[in-house]
């Protein structure tokens, strides 16, 4: 690839030597591009250039930037020009953190995380059971006990008397915690007499002893090993309905954290590779393996940064803990909700240390899911000592979500050189019952943005779809204002820590792009640079426009200098010259 984007920026050097009229040598190339956008605020993320207001792509890359007026003396007779008519235009959204596969499988299974009552709850899984053909599992869910149960936890009385006779397990809208009604206990063989598998804990009535149907991470495989793969053709469904949501978010590139057992995640890399050669893929898709497999991938001889412009992979991802909304975060200090706990470890120490000193060892990239407090302090030592072991390089590690930090950890993250991989759209969510978990204190340091960059920190932005909505706009305005989704803090939650709508933009964009190992192909609009850009409804870099973030609209998505979403009519704002 980097052979491709020297001979690319050679062409383009040629063409400029070339074509350059003597009398104005700062004109623009006299070449004709293939895609053209006029007429724009567009906002590069180059530091060196950060406003212009035209684009010209040339093969999927950028031929160059400037005025409109410049630009449009590369505009031939198969151009294809798009005139935004002065909307506010940024690069496309890197999304660091999402799960394709699974987000895609849930937008046709039960939706359970808006409803507002135990009522709805019931109805809308009994519902799901009737339109649902008998052989199949009753699956998805994403519930929000303190939204739905007003902060209690779920039993098997709240799903079983919905599905009777049909198993099911829905998750927590973390992920990290599920609900198995009898059926599916009966299916796993879990009684009072299972003892709790090493990382997960399985809820049991305080009297009987008996399961309530509750499931808090790794016990929750006992019950997922024995639920039937998705098919080939569902896997290739749900790829295309999440493709559909990601591009038209402005989500031009992802980092797929997966989930997947292994067969399926096999099968969904082949579905990738399929839709990459069909030129099917509308978004850049780099897929991580997770680190307990990296043998797998070392034996294949893969490195980091190993694949093609639409699909990558040799990344790993690993877990310290759980997460807060489940309490299973790993802290320094007991729950508030749950005083007798700190916390589960998903991965004991031993275990992340040796796999993270392989897996480095052989090239391959790494980044770690950690929630607690804890959990990030002891990953930081981790990567520490790897470092210290395994010598120096560019390797960029990473911690996934960097949620409840200390203020002593806050510089670690540049002293140690890993990236803060963060959501801030959990903000939002996280804020209306975070203090309950945790308390006001520790909240004052967490989901700590200006802190980190503060002091120094790289800040690569996502989703982490489908525990978030995918809309990149709902996540800078949760940066920038920290409002919660129960309306509590108009002014924002523990203020201090916003940021600004560019600092936002660059985390959203070349900071997800530095912590794929792929800034120098994407993440600002740049020459030669892929040709990925997203127009906006309203230009959110305006003063004022801070209030309205997260009710902006994605206009237009392009990829590769190709319209991949477009929320107008085609016709009106795409032309052949």
């Amino acid at each position: 690839m980097l052979k491709l984007r020297v001979w690319f920026l050679a062409v383009v050097a040629l063409a400029v030597t070339v074509n350059r009229s003597p009398a104005h040598p700062d004109t623009p190339p006299k070449v004709s591009a293939d895609f053209v956008l006029v007429n724009g605020k567009v906002w590069t993320g180059d530091r060196d250039r950060p406003e212009v207001e035209a684009i010209a792509s040339f093969q999927g890359r950028i031929l160059a930037v400037g005025s409109t007026n410049d630009i449009r003396t590369l505009i031939g007779p198969k151009t294809v020009v798009l005139d935004v008519a002065g909307r506010r235009v940024v690069p496309g959204f890197h999304d660091s953190h999402v799960h394709m596969l699974g987000s895609g499988l849930r937008l046709s299974q039960v939706a359970l995380k808006d409803a507002p009552d135990a009522k709805t709850f019931g109805e809308r899984i009994a519902k799901f059971h009737t339109d649902l053909s008998r052989d199949r599992w009753l699956l998805g869910g994403e519930w929000d006990h303190d939204r739905t149960f007003g902060g209690r936890l779920p039993t098997i009385a709240d799903i079983d008397p919905y599905c009777p006779g049909r198993p099911a397990l829905i998750r927590r809208y973390d992920g990290h915690m599920a609900l198995a009604n009898s059926a599916a206990l009966k299916i796993a063989g879990i009684t009072a007499a299972t003892p709790d598998p090493p990382g997960g804990v399985i809820y049991r009535d305080p009297k009987t002893k008996e399961p309530t149907g509750l499931l808090r991470d790794n016990a929750m495989d006992l019950v997922e090993k024995h639920i039937p793969a998705s098919s080939p053709d569902e896997i290739v469904e749900a790829v295309r309905a999440a493709l559909a949501e990601v591009r038209a978010a402005g989500v031009t590139s992802v980092c797929d954290m997966d989930g997947s057992d292994g067969p399926t995640r096999r099968q969904l890399f082949r579905v990738y590779q399929n839709m990459a050669r069909a030129g099917q893929l509308t978004t850049r898709v780099e897929l991580r393996w997770p680190l307990a497999a990296w043998e797998e991938l070392s034996r294949l001889a893969v490195e980091a940064d190993f694949g093609n412009d639409f699909l990558r992979i040799g990344g790993l991802k690993g877990f310290v803990d759980g997460s807060l909304g489940s309490s299973t975060a790993k802290m320094f200090e007991p729950f508030v909700n749950e005083p007798d706990s700190t916390g589960v470890y998903v991965t004991p120490r031993a275990q992340l240390l040796e796999w993270v000193t392989q897996a480095d060892r052989v090239g391959l990239s790494v980044c770690v899911h950690a929630i607690g407090d804890k959990a990030n302090s002891e990953m930081l030592d981790i990567y520490e000592a790897v470092t210290r072991v395994n010598g120096p390089r560019d390797r960029r590690f990473r911690i996934e979500h960097a949620q409840h930090l200390r203020p002593a950890d806050y510089p670690r993250f540049a002293a140690v050189g890993v990236v803060a991989s963060m959501q801030p759209f959990h903000v939002a969510d996280d804020g209306r019952w975070a203090e309950g978990r945790i308390g006001p204190v520790r909240c004052e340091s967490s989901y700590a943005f200006r802190s980190l960059l503060d002091s120094g920190a790289k800040l690569a932005f996502g989703s982490d779809w489908s525990v978030a909505p995918i809309s990149p706009l709902l996540g800078i305005d949760a940066a920038v204002n920290r409002r919660t989704l129960d309306a509590k803090y108009p002014g924002g939650w523990v203020p201090r820590q916003k940021i600004t709508v560019e600092e936002a933009l660059t985390a959203y964009t070349n900071g997800s792009a530095y912590a794929s190992h792929q800034d120098k192909e994407r993440g600002s609009l740049t020459v030669g640079k892929f040709a990925d850009f997203v127009v906006l409804s309203r230009d959110i870099l305006a003063p004022g426009e801070a209030d309205r973030i997260g009710t902006t609209e994605v206009v237009t998505t392009v990829v590769g200098g190709r319209v991949v979403h477009n929320a107008r009519n085609p016709a009106e704002k795409v032309n052949s010259r």
